[in-house]
C-alpha cells in the first residue's frame, strides 16, 4: 500500500473535509457555536500533528473519529458545563428539510449519529460499524430504531417550535 501524505496539501486536504466536519459537529452538538469549536479543535489536531494516512478512507475516517471525540470532549469540558444554549433558528430550502433536521435532532445521540454517517455521509453499515468499533448488527439495530422514531416523530406532525 503506498504512504498517503497530505503535507504540501494541508489547505486542499481541509477544504475538502470542512464542510462534513461541521455537518458532523452541528448533528451532534445542535448548536452552531458548539459545532465551530469543535471543527476548529478537529483542524488545529490535524494542523498541528504530523499525520500519514494510507488512503482518502483512512483520511475521512480519521476525521470523522476526531470529530466524534472532539463532541464528547465538548460535553464535558468545565467551560460547556458552565453555559447555557441560546435557540438558534436555522433556515432550509424546504419546511421538510427542516422538519427531518429538527426532528433527527431530537433522537439520542447514539442514533443520530449513525443516521448521519449513513445519510449524510455515505458510510456503509459495515464502514459505521468499523469506525465506532461496533458490531454491524448493533449498527443495523440503530439505524433501524432512528428511523422508526424519526418515522412517528414526522407522521403524527412534530411540534418543532
Amino acid at each position: 500500500m503506498s504512504e498517503f501524505t497530505h503535507d504540501a496539501g494541508r489547505r486542499e486536504t481541509v477544504e475538502k473535509y470542512f464542510d462534513m466536519v461541521y455537518r458532523l459537529a452541528l448533528s451532534q452538538t445542535k448548536n452552531k457555536d458548539s459545532a465551530d469549536d469543535v471543527v476548529q479543535e478537529v483542524f488545529l489536531r490535524y494542523i498541528k500533528k504530523e499525520r500519514h494516512f494510507e488512503s482518502e478512507e483512512h483520511l475521512k475516517a480519521w476525521f470523522i473519529r476526531v470529530t466524534i471525540n472532539c463532541v464528547k470532549s465538548h460535553f464535558t469540558s468545565a467551560w460547556f458545563k458552565k453555559t447555557e444554549g441560546l435557540t438558534e433558528d436555522i433556515v432550509f430550502e424546504t419546511e421538510e428539510h427542516g422538519d427531518v433536521f429538527y426532528a433527527t435532532q431530537e433522537l439520542p445521540e447514539k442514533y443520530r449519529l449513525v443516521i448521519h454517517l449513513f445519510y449524510y455521509e455515505d458510510m456503509s453499515v459495515e464502514q459505521i460499524a468499523n469506525l465506532l468499533n461496533k458490531n454491524i448488527s448493533t449498527v443495523k439495530s440503530q439505524l433501524h430504531r432512528a428511523r422508526n422514531m424519526l418515522k412517528e416523530k414526522l407522521e403524527r406532525g412534530y411540534d418543532f417550535v
